[in-house]
């Protein structure tokens, strides 16, 4: 039987790397919000990427399984991640579309520097041609992505999931899934358009990490094929 990716050493070893980093990240985040506490006017999000670029915010190891297990069970053919950072998300969606044996993740990023990082770390583990990164605003790059997508992933800047999210509706079918992590700082909009059937989902919180919302499109009378 062939052993799953996700547990391949050199995997884990650049994922252990990535933690390592983000034992920095509330420091690097209080850095961040004392320099916009001098400012006059609200940062953008590219501002607040900008400053935050040695934050490695990764998603937990048990939420990154269950990404993993998710991707491999759906199968899920096309993914969409919100927020690559330094990758770690990437990492464990990429070994499942390496697994399944077709698909790609999609991943956006603001910052150049991340970018570069997060590419970097694919490329260790050979896993960069399974995966793609799109720099920039994500409610503008994703916009333009062709449907279906099976599966996405937010885990950027909170208070444009539901943004994200509804550029994304079009694309998505019955039955694909839908990832929020950080449940505890997730805005009431996001959790009340997503708790609600009459928008089209089914939804559950689990206590993995900070916690997730975990949501399932329904849409009534669709044809369950996918191609």
């Amino acid at each position: 039987m062939r052993a799953a990716y996700i547990d391949d050493p050199e995997l884990q070893r650049v994922l252990a790397e990535i933690d390592q980093v983000s034992q920095r990240d509330a420091s690097v985040i209080q850095n961040a919000q004392s320099i916009v506490a001098r400012w006059t006017e609200k940062p953008s999000y590219a501002q607040m990427s900008d400053l935050c670029q040695d934050a490695a915010l990764p998603v937990r190891p048990e939420v990154g399984r269950l990404l993993y297990m998710l991707a491999r069970s759906l199968p899920a053919r096309h993914i969409v991640e919100f927020g690559t950072s330094l990758g770690a998300s990437l990492l464990y969606l990429a070994a499942a579309v390496r697994d399944n044996g077709f698909g790609q993740v999609i991943g956006t990023e603001m910052n150049e520097h991340k970018v570069a990082r997060a590419r970097a770390n694919l490329a260790r583990v050979d896993l960069e041609r399974h995966t793609r990164i799109i720099e920039g605003d994500a409610r503008q790059t994703l916009a333009d992505l062709p449907a279906p997508i099976d599966l996405v992933l937010l885990d950027g800047w909170k208070e444009l999931y539901l943004e994200v999210l509804q550029v994304l509706e079009p694309k998505l079918h019955d039955r694909s899934v839908v990832v929020a992590d950080n449940l505890s700082m997730l805005p009431q909009s996001y959790l009340d358009h997503v708790r609600d059937p009459q928008r089209g989902y089914i939804s559950i919180s689990l206590p993995l990490s900070d916690g997730i919302e975990l949501s399932m499109r329904q849409l009534p009378g669709a044809n369950p094929t996918r191609s």
